[in-house]
């Protein structure tokens, strides 16, 4: 099949475009950002979804797959950029792929859609509505694409999509809001809160979206990895310590005295736990992850330092 991946350059695209050639497809790949290193098999575009550029991509290479994986966190870009990148270059893939006749397309969504909130169910089902609006802001563009993306089942009926909600990816590349959370070596928690919480390894995140791009059927579909843990748990596997705060000193620390800078609406993901149920997913494609909690948090205790991780121009998926 030739499969086009968007975001190729960042830490999960990499790896899916790794799983692809494996299998043998025939891969493309645009991101803004560049991909030293990237496998010969691989036909690279240094380019902008959004750009009139990428249509000539999809109308040279007639991809008969696409993984749309170019979008971006409040850990990469700041919100005037995510909303142009999430809902426009969604909204550009689904435009792209219903002209020139893709087959299936796979949306690449994070689990944090469902929010986190104090009467949230423990585990979420793909049929609930999101609360990450409502909690956390700066996850409405997010949202938005993963509805707009959602809205292609009806509208592009011929189509084939599949929307993959994957829960926080942590590993090797030493990427993502998770990572960039517990960077330090001492992370902060709310003081009386120890939430449960769900990672998948990078490497079973790009599996999971190579087996859908040819095993799961038309819908939406949690991704998640091994069972969740405790956070203290997390924090101490990944070889750090726990700095339980009360709220308010909490807030105020964020960004100062060596602590993560998180959005100030992100103390809900801190206090209250966002699991999803993926049975639907392992249940049509067979998937099972292969590395589990202890490996996955060794993989990542291994990452290189990288103090400005994260940072980078968008276009790929960097975590939640």
């Amino acid at each position: 099949m030739r499969v086009l991946v968007t975001g190729i350059a960042g830490a999960v695209g990499r790896r899916v475009a790794r799983e692809l050639v494996a299998a043998g497809h025939e891969v493309a790949g645009i991101d803004r950002r560049g991909w030293i290193g990237a496998p010969p098999e691989v036909e690279l575009h240094e380019l902008d979804i959004r750009k009139r550029t990428a249509d000539t991509v999809f109308r040279r290479f007639r991809p008969e797959g696409v993984v749309h994986l170019a979008t971006v966190t409040h850990v990469t870009a700041p919100s005037d950029d995510r909303y142009r990148i999430n809902l426009y270059g969604t909204r550009a893939v689904f435009d792209h792929s219903s002209r020139y006749g893709v087959r299936r397309v796979i949306f690449v969504g994070r689990h944090t859609y469902y929010g986190a909130g104090p009467d949230a169910p423990l585990y979420h089902r793909e049929d609930e509505p999101p609360l990450a609006v409502a909690t956390f802001p700066e996850l409405a563009d997010l949202v938005a694409a993963d509805l707009y993306a959602g809205s292609a089942l009806w509208r592009f009926p011929g189509m084939e999509t599949a929307i993959l909600r994957i829960c926080y990816t942590l590993g090797p590349s030493g990427l993502g809001p998770l990572a960039s959370y517990l960077r330090g070596p001492r992370v902060p928690s709310v003081l009386g809160y120890d939430p449960l919480f769900q990672y998948i390894h990078e490497d079973d995140a790009a599996a999971a979206i190579a087996l859908a791009l040819t095993g799961a059927p038309r819908g939406v579909f949690n991704v998640a990895g091994p069972r969740p843990m405790p956070l203290s748990l997390l924090i101490a596997l990944v070889g750090r310590r726990r700095l339980p705060l009360p709220e308010p000193l909490f807030r105020a620390s964020l960004g100062r005295f060596g602590l993560p800078a998180l959005p100030r609406d992100a103390v809900a993901h801190i206090k209250y736990p966002v699991v999803v149920a993926d049975e639907q997913f392992r249940r049509h494609t067979g998937f099972s992850p292969r590395y589990d909690e202890d490996e996955t948090a060794a993989a990542f205790r291994a990452a290189p330092e990288r103090p400005d991780a994260g940072r980078v121009r968008g276009g790929g998926r960097t975590g939640l």
